[in-house]
């Protein structure tokens, strides 16, 4: 996943600090931790409906209680889940959901 250019034929990095830094740069990203992105991905799986069983299995994990520190929801199916509710409760067949940064 990332070769070196210097080396062996076969060789890769082992250490992504650096690299990390300058893409962090470029991107105008502070603060921003690789192992972060295990985490984004992780979350992103568990609201798009994945199982934490199957999300364990991609992040390595062998235990769910690992998995379930790594998948947070995001904001929108936590909003459009309580909308649903709350169509429930109302007696209405559909709710609304508004995206996070639209204008009401």
């Amino acid at each position: 996943m990332f070769p070196s250019r210097r080396g062996a034929k076969h060789s890769h990095i082992t250490e992504l600090k650096k690299s990390w830094a300058r893409i962090c740069e470029i991107a105008e990203l502070d603060g921003v931790r690789i192992h972060d992105l295990r985490h984004t991905y992780a979350s992103i799986l568990v609201s798009g409906g994945a199982s934490l069983p199957l999300i364990g299995a991609l992040l390595g994990h062998t235990q769910v209680q690992t998995t379930q520190r790594y998948a947070h929801l995001m904001d929108d199916p936590l909003r459009e889940a309580t909308s649903k509710v709350g169509a429930i409760i109302e007696g209405g067949s559909k709710a609304q959901v508004i995206k996070i940064g639209e204008v009401r």
